[in-house]
């Protein structure tokens, strides 16, 4: 199995300018601070990123100014999620041809769907992309939540998901995964979305976070 994404991995806002667009030079400047300040990677086009009001076209546009920027310093991992599931395959086959080193796919969002829905949604693109996706569980944002045993069954059937960001205000739910994943496979990587549980996810045998602190105070994470 593949191994996971490990450390502090900045969940990047993506800087506009005042009409809209994409401010590039602004976003060029951030994605140089963190990496300077010594992240282990970065995650573009998440939730803060604002994948959600962004075109098609301009995630992807973004995607391959962000693997430009970084120039394999650091992992870039590129959110590819869509409520749809062809959507989410275009994205996730785009950012592997770009050479991204990952992709983070939240949970399908706006309709509720049941556990064997979601399980299929991942496994469509897990298995029509060879390239290391980590899950992303948001249920607040969502209303889709990744229960421990369904990211245990999909560590074990795809080897190609290798960890989940885990956006819960639970550190009982972080636990839960900690415990059921790394069973299946110790390498897979559990990363918090919420900064204020970095520290009692590394205690328990986490591997990190995704969190948007980072972004103006790199430090404070690296420090822990």
């Amino acid at each position: 199995m593949a191994r996971g994404f490990r450390g502090i991995i900045p969940a990047m806002v993506t800087a506009f300018n005042g009409d809209g667009s994409i401010h590039w030079e602004a976003n060029r400047a951030l994605l140089e601070f963190v990496i300077q300040a010594g992240v282990h990677g970065v995650l573009v086009l998440g939730s803060i990123g604002e994948f959600a009001h962004l075109s098609l076209e301009e995630r992807k546009r973004y995607a391959e100014f962000a693997v430009q920027t970084v120039g394999g310093r650091v992992p870039v991992l590129v959110g590819t999620a869509s409520s749809g599931t062809r959507e989410a395959i275009e994205l996730t086959r785009h950012a592997k041809e770009i050479g991204a080193d990952g992709v983070v796919i939240v949970s399908p969002y706006y309709w509720t769907l049941s556990e064997d829905n979601i399980y299929a949604h991942y496994a469509a693109v897990a298995r029509q992309v060879d390239v290391p996706i980590v899950l992303y569980n948001f249920p607040n944002l969502t209303g889709n939540p990744l229960s421990p045993a369904l990211v245990a069954r999909l560590a074990k059937e795809f080897p190609n998901i290798v960890g989940i960001k885990d956006t819960v205000d639970s550190i009982g739910h972080v636990r839960e995964l900690i415990l059921e994943v790394k069973k299946v496979n110790p390498d897979f990587s559990v990363l918090v979305g919420f900064d204020d549980h970095l520290l009692n996810n590394l205690a328990m045998g986490g591997d990190g976070a995704m969190c948007g602190t980072p972004n103006f105070a790199p430090h404070l994470a690296l420090g822990i």
